[in-house]
């Protein structure tokens, strides 16, 4: 099973609203105690039927899954992570423009080497040893803003939001760094996230992972284990994703829907009858189902997390 770390359950954010109370009259007598108690008495129960109506009751055996690279935000988000740290001179144009070459290899050939990917994976875990928790944490608040904030799918966000609505649990599933998973989380106002999680050892990577990347089957075993830790019905639970390799965390729910499929996951869910949703314009759409996708997820934790997250040395 792949490694995993989530933030907690928790309820969907509430929101409430202000109680306004109008400037005293200068002119009308001060009031008694008696009088006080019962104005404080009724501005108390009204904040409090304001807060009932506008909190969704929690169902706490259902939860909506998603996936994040093209699930959730436009393109990959680790990519998106490596861009901002080029621009803060993390690593060299040579080795972004490498990291995107074996992106576009896993996405012609369709199929992952067992030696590449651990070869990338290595790679990868060479390059963020040393470098602290916080100073990754920092970046990836800064990049979301700059960089990732305006891909998000405004659909998918709106699918996300409806379950919320609906008192349910939402969380993120993603082979990315559980660095950026958790933000990205947060920023949406959403339970929490899964992602791949490199060890660290007083707050410093110690370039070895927590168990393997959160990827594929390992996905499919991570909620596996959320749902029995909190004692969710997985039959009444929804999860989302573009890509053929998350089909074990699909598999798992009785609702599941493909977002912005390519084109193995599109057969797939006509095949089954599953929900399809696609927010992409016609020709990328079209573009999507000619070249083999579904590899971002893939190449995500392993390919582009080194070169994403390599940093100077301190």
């Amino acid at each position: 099973m792949g490694g995993y770390f989530h933030t907690g359950p928790g309820p969907p954010r509430r929101s409430t609203l202000p109680l306004v109370t109008p400037p005293p009259d200068k002119r009308a007598r001060p009031l008694n105690l008696q009088s006080r108690s019962t104005l404080a008495g009724e501005a108390a129960a009204a904040a409090a039927e304001v807060e009932s109506a506008l909190t969704a009751t929690l169902d706490p055996e259902v939860a909506a899954f998603f996936d994040v690279d093209n699930t959730v935000m436009q393109g990959a988000s680790i990519f998106h992570f490596a861009r901002g740290l080029h621009r803060r001179k993390f690593f060299t144009t040579g080795e972004i423009l490498g990291a995107a070459w074996k992106q576009a290899y896993f996405r012609v050939v369709g199929v992952e080497d067992p030696e590449h990917v651990a070869e990338a994976r290595a790679s990868a875990l060479g390059f963020i040893a040393g470098h602290t928790v916080t100073e990754l944490q920092e970046l990836g608040e800064e990049i979301f803003e700059e960089a990732m904030a305006h891909r998000i799918w405004p659909g998918t966000r709106a699918l996300a939001q409806m379950h919320l609505d609906e008192g349910q649990r939402v969380w993120l599933v993603t082979a990315a760094p559980i660095e950026i998973a958790t933000i990205i989380a947060r920023r949406l106002g959403l339970t929490g996230a899964m992602g791949t999680v490199a060890e660290h050892v007083d707050g410093v990577y110690t370039g070895r992972l927590v168990g393997d990347m959160l990827h594929g089957p390992a996905k499919g075993e991570a909620v596996k284990a959320l749902a029995a830790r909190e004692g969710l019905d997985l039959h009444r639970c929804s999860a989302y994703s573009d890509s053929y390799n998350d089909l074990p965390m699909l598999s798992l729910v009785g609702d599941p829907c493909a977002i912005n499929p390519d084109h193995r996951l599109r057969a797939h869910a006509k095949e089954q009858g599953w929900r399809i949703r696609d927010y992409r314009t016609g020709r990328k759409a079209l573009r999507a189902g000619v070249v083999a996708g579904g590899i971002v997820g893939a190449a995500t934790g392993t390919v582009a997390a080194g070169l994403a997250l390599r940093g100077r040395r301190r």
